[in-house]
């Protein structure tokens, strides 16, 4: 059964006005209770209530919209599903907003709000809460363009499971094995270890059971040597389990000690197991959250987790649309989900203010002429002698001239080598090279969008728009102050979620400063919020 749609009174109750009044910086409370019937018009809800079954069995569910709203204040203040629940009976700010005051039983269940969640998921209805504070802000702030001026960032979010060595990988793997079969027969996992030949996961730390000297090479070689062979022998005896309940996801698990081990272990030339050296690519780092990776958000500083991605609006202030990573993705990877979100917005983007991590992207490589990419060039220098800038680049007949006028084609992507016996004689030899073998060049594989970016910033105009970027670098604080900078859920798609909810949050701060947003109510603020 579908459920009804949701028309809470739009009139302030007296007791309503008393709560507003009472409430001093949490005010998304207010601009929620006077703005709900607004966000959640009869159509948007008529798309978020496609989550439920259409049936004509059970009870009537809970409208969509009053679930959604629980979800935005949830994302807002940073609490979990049971303190959502508490909330609901507690905190006569909540029920102000979903319309339930002095409510002795809560409207829905942690089991409905759990299920409302799979099913935004699910449906991809998530990112059209982020679509509808968009369409919001362009009706009242007048941004009715679909040209986009948009400007692109990302910043570390770090991943909520444990991330272990291969050791302890490969033990809470066969640990976690185990312990899903002893539940599913009713049997404690120590007698199931035993059983299963792996009697070292009966302590409570795989290294105290194998109590090794861990500085001593030879015994971390038979540590991993007994930690495998605990491997194969539960893998063995699982093969007669295959009637359990819960076997699937114990032998999952298990599939995924062998990933593991075929990432960091390799057999020496007498066939002994060792560790790998390095880091292998794509190196799973956590047993609970398969989507975690090692990566970097630059040279000096490691990220163990994800990577978000916000962009933002220039004009409007809004974020459009997020992206999340993993850790050990390229930030250019990102444009390919972004630009999807924004289709179905009918956007597109004239404008896109980047840093250098982004050039590589497809927006930038297969740009049309419409958009202009904003982005400081990669720096050219050559110890104090000419620099590439100091080479003229003719890019109809794609020759390229050196500073004594010496020409040679060029290919974007190529090393140019001037002659040797032309560089020998050259009156500046001396400011250009000094090797044997002539002067050489090297050409980016999109030059000229370099040579823009050159000449762009070297003008007080072109840095003036450079610096629109930092107002996407404010949001994405603002979001990482909501959302924290460690991850909520475990795998990446829960976790864009939560990322996407929290934009949402920012966004309704953003409509809430449009002028044009008045309360309903007069003398009621409703166009500032603050925390």
């Amino acid at each position: 059964m579908r459920p009804p749609l949701w028309h809470p009174p739009i009139e302030l109750l007296d007791q309503e006005e008393l709560i507003i009044k009472r409430i001093k910086r949490a005010k998304l409370f207010t601009f929620l209770r006077l703005n709900r019937s607004l966000i959640f018009n009869d159509e948007f809800q008529e798309e978020l209530a496609t989550i439920f079954k259409d049936s004509t069995v059970g009870h009537s569910p809970v409208p969509p919209a009053q679930i959604a709203l629980a979800i935005i204040l949830q994302a807002y203040l940073g609490i979990s599903d049971d303190e959502v629940i508490e909330e609901m009976l507690m905190d006569q700010r909540w029920q102000l907003v979903l319309d339930c005051l002095k409510c002795e039983s809560p409207p829905f269940s942690k089991a409905t709000l759990v299920r409302f969640r799979k099913g935004l998921i699910k449906k991809e209805l998530d990112q059209r809460l982020i679509d509808r504070t968009v369409e919001i802000a362009k009706q009242k702030g007048g941004f009715g363009s679909s040209q986009l001026k948009a400007a692109l960032d990302s910043s570390p979010l770090w991943g909520a499971g444990k991330v272990e060595d291969t050791y302890n990988l490969l033990g809470h793997a066969l640990r976690k094995a185990v312990s899903v079969i002893a539940a599913g027969q009713g049997r404690e996992s120590a007698e199931i270890a035993s059983e299963a030949g792996a009697p070292i996961l009966n302590s409570s730390s795989l290294k105290t059971a194998l109590d090794l000297n861990w500085d001593n090479p030879i015994d971390r070689q038979n540590a991993l040597s007994i930690i495998l062979n605990s491997l194969d022998s539960v893998e063995e005896w699982m093969q007669g389990q295959s009637h359990c309940h819960g076997f699937d996801l114990a032998q999952e698990t298990l599939n995924v000690a062998r990933v593991i081990e075929s990432q960091n272990v390799t057999l020496d030339s007498q066939g002994v197991p060792t560790l790998s050296k390095g880091v292998a690519k794509d190196r799973r780092i956590s047993i609970e959250d398969p989507d975690m990776r090692h990566g970097r958000k630059s040279r000096s500083k490691k990220i163990d987790g994800y990577k978000r991605h916000v962009l933002k609006d220039l004009d409007s202030g809004v974020v459009c649309a997020v992206a999340l990573t993993r850790a050990n993705t390229p930030e250019s990877a990102a444009t390919i989900d972004l630009e999807r979100d924004l289709r179905l917005q009918n956007i597109h983007l004239t404008e896109l203010h980047i840093d250098r991590a982004y050039l590589s992207s497809h927006w930038v490589i297969q740009r049309d002429e419409q958009l202009k990419i904003f982005c400081k060039a990669w720096p050219v220098r050559n110890s104090g002698r000419f620099d590439k800038n100091s080479f003229f680049l003719d890019w109809d007949t794609h020759l390229m001239s050196c500073p004594n006028q010496v020409s040679i084609p060029f290919e974007p992507g190529k090393v140019v080598h001037f002659p040797a016996s032309e560089c020998a004689i050259c009156p500046l030899r001396s400011d250009c090279t000094n090797s044997k073998r002539g002067r050489s060049v090297s050409i980016h594989p999109d030059e000229a969008l370099m040579q823009e970016l050159r000449a762009r910033q070297s003008t007080t105009t072109g840095r003036l728009d450079l610096r629109k970027r930092t107002t996407v670098e404010h949001s994405l604080a603002h979001i990482g102050h909501w959302q924290g900078d460690r991850a909520r859920y475990l795998g990446q798609r829960k976790n864009l979620f939560d990322l996407r909810r929290v934009a949402v949050v920012h966004n309704l701060h953003v409509i809430a400063r449009i002028s044009k947003v008045l309360p309903i109510q007069p003398g009621i603020e409703s166009n500032s919020l603050v925390g």
